[in-house]
This record gives C-alpha cells, sequence and structure tokens, in this order.
C-alpha cells in the first residue's frame, strides 16, 4: 500500500500538485493508495517553537546554528507524518512500514531512520528503512523521462523560503566569482599594458616634463 500523509505541503494547490502526481504513479505501479487528512494547522503546531527559517548558506557564520535548527524543525516533521503512517499501518494490519523520502540528498537521513523506527516500535511493527540516496541520479533522470512533475522545495513553507534564499545566494556567489575572475584577467592585462608604455622609447625621445608626468 502506498500512503501519502503531508501536511507540511504548502500551499494547498502544491499539495494537490504532488498527490495527483503520486496517485498517477500509485496506479501505474497498480498500488492502493491511503491518503491521511490534510491538517497543516495540526501539523504546525506540532512544530511548536521549532518553527522558522534556516537557510543554510555555505561560509555564513549562522550556518553551524541554522543546520541544527533545521534538524530540529524537520525531525518534529518527519514524526508527525511517521506517526500517522503507523497507526495507519497497524489499523490495517500491516506489518512493516517504510519511506521513500530517503532518495533524496537534501533531507536529514539519520533523522529519517531513527523517526521510523521510533514510530514503528510505538504502533509495535517493523520499520524497513533503506538509504537511497545513491539512487537519487537514475531517480531524477526516470521521473523527468515520465515527465513526472518534480518540486523545487521539500514541501513547507519554510523550506520554500529556504530554497528561495539558496539559489539566490549561490547565484550571488557564482556572479561573485565572476567578477573577480573577470578582474584578475583585466588586472593581468593592465600591469602587461603599464609594462609596455614604461619602456624607454629609442625611436621618439621625451620631454622632461613628460617624463614628469609618466606613470611609471
Amino acid at each position: 500500500m502506498a500512503f501519502y500523509g503531508n501536511s507540511n505541503i504548502q500551499p494547498f494547490q502544491e499539495y494537490e500538485h504532488r498527490r495527483a502526481t503520486f496517485q498517477g504513479y500509485a496506479e501505474h505501479l497498480g498500488l492502493p493508495l491511503r491518503e491521511a487528512a490534510y491538517e497543516p494547522d495540526g501539523w504546525l503546531a506540532f512544530l511548536g517553537e521549532t518553527s522558522g527559517i534556516f537557510p543554510l548558506v555555505e561560509g555564513a557564520p549562522e550556518y553551524a546554528a541554522h543546520t541544527q535548527r533545521r534538524r530540529a524543525r524537520c525531525r518534529l516533521c518527519y514524526r508527525y507524518r511517521f506517526e500517522r503512517l503507523a497507526a495507519e499501518a497497524q489499523r490495517d494490519g500491516f506489518e512493516t512500514i517504510g519511506t521513500t523520502l530517503s532518495i533524496s540528498p537534501y533531507q536529514f537521513t539519520d533523522l529519517l531512520e531513527a523517526e521510523l523506527q521510533n514510530a514503528a516500535h510505538r504502533y509495535g511493527i517493523q520499520a524497513h528503512f533503506v538509504d537511497y540516496r545513491r539512487h537519487y541520479g537514475e531517480a531524477t533522470r526516470l521521473s523527468r523521462a515520465a515527465e513526472l512533475y518534480r518540486q523545487n522545495y521539500c514541501g513547507c513553507a519554510f523550506s520554500q523560503e529556504e530554497a528561495e534564499l539558496e539559489r539566490e545566494a549561490r547565484k550571488q556567489a557564482r556572479k561573485q566569482a565572476r567578477e573577480q575572475i573577470r578582474a584578475q584577467a583585466e588586472g593581468q592585462t593592465g600591469t602587461s599594458t603599464d609594462a609596455t608604455a614604461c619602456q624607454p622609447s629609442v625611436a621618439q625621445p621625451t620631454t622632461t616634463d613628460e617624463t614628469q608626468t609618466s606613470p611609471c
């Protein structure tokens, strides 16, 4: 059975878009689909004080602190969703639960595994966790070939804002790198030109004034 429990996804139009994609793929595989109630307010209340926007920008002074705060927020998000998955599985007589979230290199894999196991234990069932990240490239290729919808942020409004901030930071870093390369190239050219201009000329003698005003 496939389970769609994603009260974290916002806005609702995005939730519906992803659900339709997931449902179509589940039907393609012949899997029955069960959907949890969409309760974004309950999800947000569950996060409590861990809520917030924590962009991860390499080299930024707040990088380490933001990483820890995002991990705390994502841990509770995983917990909220896996609890509902485990409860549904137990109710329907399933013995094992798993997750495909581990395909993403942008998730916290260690937290996914821990929270899946904890949820399964609380409901007296088994957890089957597999780290699928090594298949991310192939999954990306297959999903594009199948023309499946591919989102550009994890799901919640926090992650959407973080993704935008991180993309802008990478854009600015690339721009700065290009400008530095250009400046270095121009500086090298300028040094070469100045050196040539400072060579003594035997074809046209200079006056005293010209010698005094020379940039050399």
